[in-house]
């Protein structure tokens, strides 16, 4: 269970990982060590996975991105993800509820690479049908976000 310091913690991580330690730790009102360790915690214990930074993929060229959903045959559901989630342009999978088992978010830098990767989950062995929404814009894409 995490108490207000450890989502504090989190909250000034998603804002700037890259910050000292220490300057973050007298943001909080907490010390250094103290910080280190729960940190420490925090990785360990899975909640924090990694770190790296948030990127304009517009602005590196992934001008095509989608959202496609997948319809995969029973009992083949984590097999199929794991294979989608190593398509090359895939940037998420996940696994949902309704009419699709699954979404992944998709990005390429030509129309070409666009219609070849949204054609290349239907020649994925159990995957009977997708349906591709094409992201006109990104108004936010980000981890930052502020906890409910």
């Amino acid at each position: 269970m995490l108490d207000k310091t450890d989502e504090e913690i989190l909250l000034a991580l998603r804002h700037n990982a890259r910050e000292s330690f220490r300057k973050m730790a007298l943001k909080l009102k907490i010390h250094p060590t103290t910080l280190i360790s729960r940190v420490g915690k925090l990785e360990k214990s899975g909640i924090i996975q990694g770190y790296g930074a948030n990127l304009d993929l517009g602005k590196l060229g992934y001008d095509f991105m989608g959202v496609v959903q997948v319809k995969i045959a029973k009992g083949k559901l984590l097999e199929s993800q794991q294979r989608i989630s190593r398509m090359r342009g895939v940037i998420a999978v996940y696994d949902v509820t309704g009419e699709y088992d699954s979404v992944a978010i998709v990005a390429a830098k030509s129309r070409e690479r666009f219609s070849s990767l949204i054609k290349a989950f239907l020649n994925l062995p159990h995957v009977e049908h997708t349906n591709t929404q094409v992201i006109l814009n990104v108004v936010k894409a980000s981890w930052q976000f502020e906890a409910v």
